[in-house]
């Protein structure tokens, strides 16, 4: 912890866009140094890597915090309910002027695992520059979103007119399991009037965007069983279908000829007022030629305010290790996104039920729940998302467009759980090519540079809203 914060002012009403674009511009060499550093440790939470690199990660974050003047920087854990330890995560506090409001910013220091090796152009922990884009694990997904955060604090020094916590969570890859309950424990230090995510992604490179709306997020594991063991295919094939055909057939219920998701009971929300053009979706989605896309509706719709799902697992006899029986048991795990208005809960009820009641030649159908998050869906207005606007749109130089977000990010409703009088805005640093938990995840270095500013300009208008 530091010494006691030094007295502060609010940023002159004469410092102009162009002024703040221009210190901007001189701090970035140094931020994208400190992204590179950043990028180079392999702070990978899935608990199946070494989690010494979180704790390296979260102190490299809790020292560029120290560098930009945050008055008190700690490195913090909590324990949830079940017992379970978080990872670390960082908070910098720097208290607000008389009046002035203050505003938590967020972030996340974790990544995704690497993923295949062939899958990376380059080394995924040595950041790589190739036509203006930063290639590297987490050079997007978070570790830009850190990056705009200090870099902002590090432009307005002390000018600063509000105050600020900084908030770096380590766990977010993960699914944050003990997010609430770091809420619960750390709530005195995290309280705030508006919250800044800084973990989403813009429309496209030179158009910014603000996330409105967040899909949840539900997923299960469903497996199907058909004998107490495998026999022989050649003696008993014919009349018994093997599991993993009839998990096929149990799949193929969930979608309509269309595409569309079959399953009932599940919420539609309005259609978006914005498109995604066609040619440039299949591109961004590095889509095959001649596959064609699923579902009706606006692509938009498809992707923010429809249910969405998807077979990410299936585990079943491997190609390598098959032999000439008759497969007992397959298993495959569902991901079903949901949009804003749908509940969780009665989400899953309902796949459960059409799973179970579905299931083909009568086979033994057994559905574990998994993960559950909420959707999101902020204030069609608010007197912080106009001034965000406002900073976006000076940032850029052209008008933010309110987008909604396929992803979930299930924290988002947790804080507006437990700050439920916080303004909330997501914010992107992310563009169609990023690639975030892909390979060749990538931030455009221009688009991040703007971030930058965007928050800059925010936080000063922040404080004289």
């Amino acid at each position: 912890m530091t010494d006691e914060p030094r007295p502060q002012t609010p940023p002159p009403a004469t410092t102009s866009v162009g002024e703040l674009r221009r210190r901007v511009a001189a701090a970035f060499p140094a931020l994208r140094s400190d992204l590179e550093a950043l990028v180079r440790i392999p702070s990978v939470s899935n608990p199946a890597f070494d989690q010494a690199h979180l704790a390296a990660s979260a102190a490299a974050v809790a020292d560029l915090l120290r560098g930009v003047g945050m008055a008190q920087v700690q490195v913090l854990t909590a324990t949830n309910p079940d017992g379970l330890v978080s990872r670390p995560a960082v908070v910098a506090r720097r208290p607000a002027p008389a009046g002035a409001p203050t505003v938590l910013l967020y972030a996340h220091h974790d990544v995704q695992p690497p993923g295949a090796a062939d899958a990376w152009q380059t080394d995924p922990y040595e950041p790589t520059e190739r036509g203006g884009r930063l290639y590297g694990r987490g050079a997007a997904d978070d570790k830009a979103g850190v990056i705009a955060h200090v870099g902002a604090l590090r432009v307005l020094g002390d000018e600063l007119g509000v105050g600020v916590t900084v908030f770096v969570e380590g766990e977010e890859e993960v699914g944050s399991p003990t997010f609430v309950a770091f809420l619960t424990e750390h709530r005195d230090l995290l309280a705030a009037d508006v919250i800044v995510v800084a973990d989403s992604a813009n429309w496209k490179v030179g158009v910014p965007g603000l996330t409105t709306s967040l899909r949840g997020l539900v997923d299960c594991d469903v497996e199907v069983a058909v004998l107490e063991h495998a026999v022989h295919s050649g003696m008993f094939g014919g009349p018994i279908l093997d599991a993993p055909t009839l998990l096929a057939r149990l799949i193929a219920t969930l979608h309509d000829d269309a595409g569309d998701v079959a399953v009932q009971g599940l919420v539609t929300a309005p259609e978006p007022t914005v498109d995604y053009d066609e040619a440039d979706f299949r591109a961004d989605a590095a889509v095959l030629p001649g596959v064609r896309l699923a579902g009706t509706g606006t692509l938009t719709g498809r992707l923010w305010t429809k249910p969405a799902l998807s077979v990410i697992g299936f585990d079943a006899t491997s190609v390598a290790h098959a032999s000439n029986t008759i497969a007992p048991t397959a298993t495959a795990k569902l991901s079903l996104r949901i949009p804003p208005g749908q509940d969780p809960d009665a989400a899953a009820d309902a796949l459960r039920t059409h799973l179970e009641t579905h299931a083909p030649f009568g086979a033994r159908v057994t559905v574990r729940d998994g993960d559950r998050g909420k959707a999101f869906q902020a204030p069609a207005d608010s007197a912080a998302m106009r001034t965000a606007r406002g900073a976006f749109a000076d940032a850029w130089g052209t008008e933010p467009v309110d987008i909604g977000l396929g992803g979930s990010i299930p924290f988002i409703a947790d804080l507006l759980d437990v700050f439920p009088d916080a303004a909330i805005l997501v914010t992107g640093v992310e563009d169609p090519d990023s690639r975030a938990h892909s390979g060749n995840e990538s931030v455009h270095l221009g688009e991040l540079e703007k971030v930058v500013l965007a928050e800059v300009l925010l936080l000063s208008r922040l404080a004289t809203s």
